[in-house]
């Protein structure tokens, strides 16, 4: 009975018995052919063994999983390789926000329904304020403000005579030029609240329209910054 099925099979391979593989088949196609196949077993056989199911040698196999075991070898397949990156350039820009890019090469180019190349080029933002002028706004209004309700702030919950630690604060300041004297404020125009400000009573001040005075205290003093507040969008002290 098995030479019976062997006979058969090698009819319908073209003479070959026991092909199971695309070099004895002589099978290597492009894209995606469901012709493309090595029959292991009689197209008519019940299969009980997993190996006995038919491989195939087109491209998309790969993609697939149902390649034969000499596919990539047989057919020359060749996966993309690439360079590692180079080094990121300079910021396009000399005042504000810009890009950098770095990139790779190829090496080796994909045949034969190897895997593809991956992004030879990648982005990233950046900032540069070397080519700004003294009175560019630029910096200025791209810099975050970092605002919170008063009543977190501390001086709302400490006692200047009996709180030691805003005595101490006072008496052995982090940085000898950052202290209280330098505190001010600034004044911000509400242009767009969010709907979770409309349902918080700690942000009711918060109305498109109004304007809200913020005190930039001394915990936030930036000695970079000239000794202000990051965000505030106006040169000196408002």
């Amino acid at each position: 009975m098995k030479f019976l099925l062997c006979i058969v099979s090698a009819l319908t391979l073209g003479g070959l018995c026991n092909a199971n593989y695309c070099r004895d088949a002589n099978l290597c196609c492009p894209g995606r052919d469901s012709s493309c196949v090595v029959q292991k077993a009689h197209q008519n056989a019940i299969i009980e063994d997993l190996t006995d199911k038919p491989c195939y040698c087109d491209h998309a196999c790969l993609k697939l999983g149902d390649c034969c075991p000499d596919f990539r070898e047989t057919c020359g397949v060749l996966d993309c390789v690439v360079s590692g990156w180079d080094e990121w350039s300079e910021c396009d820009t000399a005042c504000g926000s810009g890009s950098m890019v770095r990139s790779r090469r190829i090496i080796q180019a994909p045949a034969h329904g190897g895997r593809h190349c991956p992004s030879l080029v990648q982005r990233r933002a950046c900032q540069s304020h070397h080519g700004c002028n003294a009175d560019s706004d630029v910096p200025l209004r791209e810099e975050s403000a970092m605002i919170l309700p008063g009543g977190l702030s501390v001086s709302r919950h400490s006692n200047e005579t009996v709180d030691i630690r805003k005595n101490l604060r006072i008496r052995n300041p982090d940085d000898p030029e950052s202290n209280s004297h330098r505190e001010y404020c600034v004044q911000f125009d509400v242009t767009k609240v969010s709907k979770a400000c409309h349902t918080d009573s700690d942000y009711k001040a918060l109305r498109e329209g109004k304007t809200v005075c913020v005190m930039c205290e001394a915990a936030a003093l930036r000695r970079d910054l000239n000794w202000r507040c990051g965000g505030h969008g106006v040169s000196g002290h408002a």
